[in-house]
């Protein structure tokens, strides 16, 4: 049986280290950002919402959005009736951050890197408005599938474009080349 020493490890333990690190002090400095504007919604869920009321529009449902003054919240109303209430947590931010993470921490910092970053921040951007016009969609007119298209299955699917992303990014940008027998 073959010892293990920290050494093998370290470049896997450097990686964690440096993406967990990443993600908690974004996170931290999201969350202060966020927390500035309570009770009401953040400016980027604002945005967000509008984004989705003008790819709703676009399909037809003539959707406003209004900001909720006591809880941090944006409405997307359809027929004078709010349908849906954005939360922060559905604005794509957090997935934006873990993203970023993985890439600055998987490394080296290139100039690939700087415009993968905001092309997969802009597929991530679209795949929530698109997200949240399907749960806007399923609030309408499948009610009872809400806990679980929002909980899961539009979540899940949001997290596999990030994958996605994540193995396009080592498999056709990294400097890590594989070496053929």
């Amino acid at each position: 049986m073959k010892n293990f020493s920290i050494q093998e490890f370290k470049p896997t333990i450097f990686f964690l280290v440096k993406f967990i690190g990443i993600y908690v002090v974004v996170n931290l400095l999201y969350g202060f950002y966020v927390t500035a504007y309570e009770p009401g919604p953040d400016p980027i869920t604002s945005v967000v919402s509008y984004h989705t009321a003008i790819a709703l529009k676009g399909c037809g449902w003539s959707t406003i959005t209004e900001d909720n003054n006591t809880k941090p919240t944006t409405n997307l109303i359809f027929n004078g009736k709010s349908i849906l209430a954005i939360y922060e947590g559905c604005n794509g931010v957090n997935v934006m951050i873990i993203f970023v993470a993985f890439l600055i921490a998987f490394g080296p910092i290139s100039k690939a890197m700087w415009w993968f970053i905001p092309v997969g921040i802009g597929i991530i951007h679209g795949m929530n408005l698109a997200r949240i016009a399907l749960l806007f969609w399923v609030s309408l007119y499948l009610p009872d599938f809400m806990y679980f298209t929002h909980k899961y299955f539009f979540t899940a699917i949001l997290y596999v474009v990030v994958f996605i992303l994540w193995i396009w990014w080592v498999k056709r940008f990294t400097s890590a080349k594989r070496v053929s027998s």
